[in-house]
Parts: C-alpha cells; sequence; structure tokens
C-alpha cells in the first residue's frame, strides 16, 4: 500500500533521516520505535509532506511521487487518502467536539453539513464520545481530547491513519483509554503507522515494527520475531531498557 525509499531529511548539519526505507502494506499496524531524536516524528511527517524531505520516493496505491518536488496538488490528492493525529490533539477551542469532526469534512471535502455530520457522529460512537457532541475541548480531559482527535481522522474514511505519539502528551490513568480505541481500530482492520514509546501497544497489537536510531532504520521485521529474536545487539539493548523501565 505505501512503501517509502531512501529518504534523507536534514535541518542545518543535522541528519535527521538518512537513507530511511519502509513498507506498509494494507491492513498493517506498524510500530516506529526508538529513542527520543532518532528520526521516528520527522519521518512521518515527510510521509505525510508536513515536511518536505530532501530526497526520496514515496509510493502510495501503486503510483511513484518523488518527496522533494512533489506538487502541492499531489499532496492534496494523498491527504485525501489519509488522516493524522498529533500527539497534542489540534482541536479547535472554540469548536464543540461535534464541530471539530465535522470542520474538516466541510470545508476542506466540501461535504454538506448533514452528511458530514452523520459520518462525524458515527466516528464519534466508534471512539466512546458520542454523549460529548456539545461539549468544547476545555470540558475535556487529555484522553477524551485525543479520541476526539481519532474520531476526526476516522469521519474521513481514510485509507491508513498516521499517528504521532498519540499517547505522550496524557496523564498514565488516560492512556488506556485512548490505546483501547486504537486497538479496537487495529482488529477492525484499520491500516495505521504509529511512532510510539507503548511498547506493549508495540508487542500486542502491532503487525510490524521499526525501530530507528540516529536518523537510520536499525531494524525492522514482524512484531513477534522482533522482541523475541531481534537481529542487532542494539535493538536488544534497547528493548532491554525499555522493558526495565529505565529508557
Amino acid at each position: 500500500m505505501i512503501e517509502v525509499k531512501n529518504v534523507y531529511k536534514s535541518f542545518g548539519d543535522f541528519g535527521a533521516l538518512q537513507d530511511v526505507s519502509l513498507e506498509v502494506e494494507k491492513g498493517d499496524v506498524v510500530a516506529i520505535l526508538g529513542p527520543s531524536g532518532s528520526g521516528k516524528t520527522t519521518l512521518l511527517r515527510c510521509i505525510n509532506f508536513l515536511e518536505i524531505a530532501d530526497s526520496g520516493k514515496l509510493i502510495f496505491d501503486g503510483e511513484e511521487y518523488d518527496m522533494h518536488s512533489i506538487s502541492k496538488r499531489n499532496i492534496s490528492r494523498l491527504r485525501r487518502k489519509t488522516a493524522f493525529v498529533f500527539q497534542n490533539y489540534n482541536l479547535f477551542l472554540n469548536k464543540t467536539v461535534l464541530q471539530n469532526v465535522t470542520e474538516g469534512l466541510i470545508v476542506a471535502r466540501r461535504m454538506p453539513k448533514d452528511e458530514a455530520e452523520k459520518k462525524a457522529v458515527k466516528a464519534l460512537e466508534k471512539v466512546g464520545m458520542a454523549d460529548r457532541l456539545e461539549s468544547y475541548p476545555s470540558q475535556l480531559s487529555g484522553g477524551q481530547q485525543q479520541r476526539v482527535a481519532i474520531a476526526r481522522a476516522l469521519a474521513a474514511e481514510p485509507e491508513i491513519i498516521y499517528f504521532d505519539e498519540p499517547t505522550s502528551a496524557l496523564d498514565p490513568e488516560l492512556i488506556g483509554e485512548v490505546l483501547a480505541v486504537m486497538r479496537d481500530l487495529a482488529n477492525d482492520g484499520m491500516t495505521m503507522l504509529v511512532v510510539t514509546h507503548e511498547m506493549n501497544f508495540a508487542r500486542n497489537v502491532s503487525s510490524k515494527v521499526v525501530f530507528m536510531e540516529n536518523g537510520h532504520v536499525i531494524e525492522a521485521s514482524d512484531s513477534k520475531s522482533f522482541f523475541e529474536n531481534p537481529k542487532e545487539e542494539r535493538t536488544r539493548e534497547f528493548i532491554q531498557t525499555i522493558l526495565s523501565g529505565r529508557e
């Protein structure tokens, strides 16, 4: 479904991504792991063109795009097939839950309001937020706000959802409710590419794991092999450190 080839991205003299490649098949849940500063979020942002890579290729549904010189029109086309969930929710504070979910459908996709509201309510039901349609973000917990953000992504009916550390801004007791929604999406066959520090999610929900460090992909494999039989010594060190709570 998606293949990323030989991506490079630098910020000044800092090489954030160095010859990064990965593949995502339809129905995959791919967890991207790695220490802070490894390039995980930069990769996700380059794939969705929130950052423009210095070079690299993206193949989406069989069509190839140059990640550096892609046109705005093609970025728009690709974004209609995808959705992005940010770590800090990115909700409109002056709009209700329902309005936050319908805004993109009405404004960006020119969907009639009644149709947009039907899709929004269905998506909010999916994440357990249909009883808070008229609430404002300030009236919600962080976990509830993130579930609204996920509903906004679902309402667009994307082929894939990109998640950028969706639980990192949450208090520990709220993480579980967001991960439960993501687990349900995985069970429903939603294709997801997830930058995360949640090892239990990576181990028990994701189908594939990509481990990054210093802008490189160190190891990529199915989740079972990654955790039970990692090939690289650095991967083994990372897993042991994370699981012992020291990372």
